[in-house]
């Protein structure tokens, strides 16, 4: 009960103050609107080029699997080209051998 008187009594000086100091209150907003404005754009560059930097990391990430990736796939390709050298080379030494 005492919230709500309280919260009554707020309302009517607030509206009190609002009608005596009009001027005064037009006056700051005056003064506030354009700081609020400069660091509202400031707040949205800061976020937009960090966004910025988020994507080109990902991207970056991105490459580096691919590189990776593709760097494995090449490992796996030499290792089985090398086993395919070493059963060739096998295979030339048995026909040497049955052939003389």
């Amino acid at each position: 009960m005492a919230l709500l008187i309280s919260g009554v009594v707020s309302i009517v000086v607030g509206v009190i103050g609002f009608s005596l100091w009009w001027n005064d209150l037009i006056i700051i907003l005056k003064g506030g609107v354009p700081i609020i404005l400069i660091m509202g754009g400031i707040l949205a560059v800061y976020v937009g080029l960090d966004a910025i930097q988020d994507r080109a990391k990902e991207e970056r990430q991105k490459q580096e699997e691919k590189m990776h990736k593709t760097q494995q796939e090449i490992d796996q390709v030499k290792a089985q080209a090398e086993q395919y050298r070493e059963e060739l080379e096998r295979l030339k030494e048995q026909a040497k051998k049955n052939n003389p």
